[in-house]
């Protein structure tokens, strides 16, 4: 048995399962041993817990440990109930219901990525924050908060990335993650008694309102030419502001060139930037309460008497994410704050190009940031994460994992950087953080789409000659369907559902970039592309050691 002290409330001291060869067995023998433990705590004012571990010898489940604390029958022994010991070895948790609430010392919370590895490596390198990997934590508490107790949850979290972390960063995460864990058991069990925050439902996105950037005059005119060939129009001018509005169809993009204020503050340290999104959802109010609640950093700054003041919070790379909703004002601040303009013929688009929507922001953060932020998103609003992938960069390996909501009317794919030479790596050192590094539209016919950009003088992203000879071989393509692709430097996938096609433009600035796609059913983001996008990029990029202009 190996012991380990620690001050709860109470003294108390934890005792767990050895995994030593030389070890006694016996349920009954191990009673004996605590009753007699207990015997000798409590002349001291001590409590014994006893807590199995998934890789134990002789006792491995939380089911036979409780059996050793029930034949112990003493009130100085107690029972210890880990999360990844119980649902690492997939231990039904309906057992834990008929525990008696006074017989759990303490309940230990941990979460972790579903990877098939031995138990004791995956525990002791592998577990993380409630809410960031893949184990039924929410079932797990809800189970043991059904048994009435009311005694202390800690978080007992052996991560390789946490040991080297920001220890404020990370103990931001563990005081979300368990504000938002007691949210979900609340919700789903009814039970009372929890001590967290009464808050607001997780909020429901119905689009992405608008995407602001921050420039200074000469960028703003350099990214109005790029925005001009994507098809899209000067549509308003900010009443008291130099900020202005570029649409088409359900996308507006905000570029912003105040000479003070916090644009021009992310501008003095990022450069030109996509520094801030609205996210349209069912109640602002009610969603900013439940950020803040949940730890979000709210922002907000001086308007002008009659303008409409947009709630918002802090995110990725110390951005902002405005909250609008249908209800009030929000949704109107467009036609209070700004007024509609007509540009000259000679500064609209030559055609049209059709794009439809926001398909995803892609996010590119430092890779020991992707807990955080997948935390962050999924906790205040309605979406959920998918499998991590790699996508392989020349460089190195950039992970990449998405948080979507349930209908796709918000994809943020978020790609952590592990190092400065990785086309992601090299954007956050471009930019001293984190931040937005390409949009992608959405739009119904991608050659049309096409069509429609070169017409107005667009610049796509070369793709090498090579790619469409492999994508025509995986994929069985028609040749005339491949020609088409390659004129039009077109990536191709597929999935079960259907296919994907996707079109880029060349880097403005150090990285960043705009992307447009069609799904026809398809799920993806295209990662098989990646490799071919990321060295095709990468060629744009100024070369390692020559100075900005």
């Amino acid at each position: 048995m190996q012991r380990k002290k620690a001050r709860i409330g109470k003294t108390a001291s934890v005792s767990r399962e050895s995994d030593s060869p030389v070890s006694l067995g016996g349920i009954d023998r191990a009673a004996d041993d605590f009753r007699e433990l207990g015997e000798r705590v409590a002349k001291r004012g001590l409590r014994v817990g006893y807590e199995a571990l998934a890789w134990g010898r002789h006792i491995n489940n939380h089911r036979d440990a409780w059996e050793v604390v029930r034949r112990a029958d003493h009130p100085s022994i107690g029972l210890i109930l880990d999360s990844f010991h119980t649902l690492s070895r997939k231990i039904d948790i309906n057992s834990i219901r008929s525990i008696p609430k006074e017989k759990i010392f303490i309940v230990q919370l941990a979460d972790a990525p579903l990877i098939d590895m031995d138990l004791l490596y995956w525990s002791r390198h592998f577990r993380n924050m409630p809410g960031e990997g893949d184990l039924p934590v929410t079932a797990f508490t809800s189970a043991v908060a059904e048994t009435g107790y009311d005694g202390y949850f800690s978080l007992e979290i052996f991560n390789d990335q946490f040991r080297g972390g920001s220890a404020r960063s990370i103990a931001t995460d563990g005081h979300r993650s368990l504000i938002y864990l007691g949210d979900q058991v609340r919700r789903s069990s009814n039970v009372e008694g929890l001590s967290v925050p009464v808050m607001p439902d997780r909020a429901k996105v119905k689009n992405v309102g608008f995407v602001e950037f921050s420039a200074d005059e000469k960028d703003a005119a350099d990214l109005g030419k790029i925005l001009k060939t994507l098809g899209f129009r000067k549509t308003a001018r900010h009443k008291t502001k130099k900020v202005s509005i570029f649409s088409q169809d359900n996308i507006r993009l905000i570029v912003n060139t105040e000479d003070k204020g916090f644009a021009n503050a992310s501008f003095a340290v990022h450069g030109t930037t996509a520094y801030a999104m609205a996210l349209t959802v069912d109640n602002a109010e009610a969603a900013l309460a439940r950020a803040v609640a949940l730890g979000a950093e709210p922002f907000e700054q001086p308007v002008v008497d009659g303008e409409v003041k947009i709630p918002a919070i802090h995110g990725v790379g110390g951005g902002l994410i405005y909250l609008i909703d249908d209800e009030s004002d929000l949704g109107r601040f467009s036609e209070i704050d700004f007024v509609p303009i007509d540009e000259d013929a000679g500064d609209r688009p030559a055609a049209p190009v059709h794009l439809k929507r926001i398909d995803h922001v892609a996010q590119t953060v430092a890779y020991d940031e992707m807990l955080t932020w997948l935390l962050f998103y999924t906790s205040i609003f309605e979406m959920q994460k998918t499998p991590m992938v790699d996508i392989i960069d020349p460089a190195g390996i950039v992970r990449s994992q998405v948080v979507e909501s349930a209908d796709g009317a918000l994809r943020i794919t978020l790609n952590g950087a592990e190092n400065r030479r990785t086309l992601a790596g090299h954007f956050v050192a471009e930019k001293f953080g984190s931040g937005v590094q390409h949009l992608a539209f959405r739009t119904d016919d991608i050659f049309a789409t096409a069509e429609g950009l070169y017409r107005n003088g667009f610049k796509p992203l070369s793709i090498s000659p090579n790619y469409y000879g492999d994508v025509e071989a995986r994929f069985g393509l028609d040749p005339e369907l491949t020609e088409r692709l390659k004129a039009n430097n077109i990536l191709y996938d597929r999935d079960d559902q259907g296919d994907y096609f996707q079109l880029y433009s060349d880097t403005f600035g150090e990285g960043f970039f705009f992307e447009i796609v069609q799904r026809r059913g398809y799920a993806g983001y295209g990662a098989p592309n990646a490799i071919f996008r990321i060295a095709a990029l990468k060629k744009t990029l100024r070369p390692e050691g020559v100075p900005k202009e």
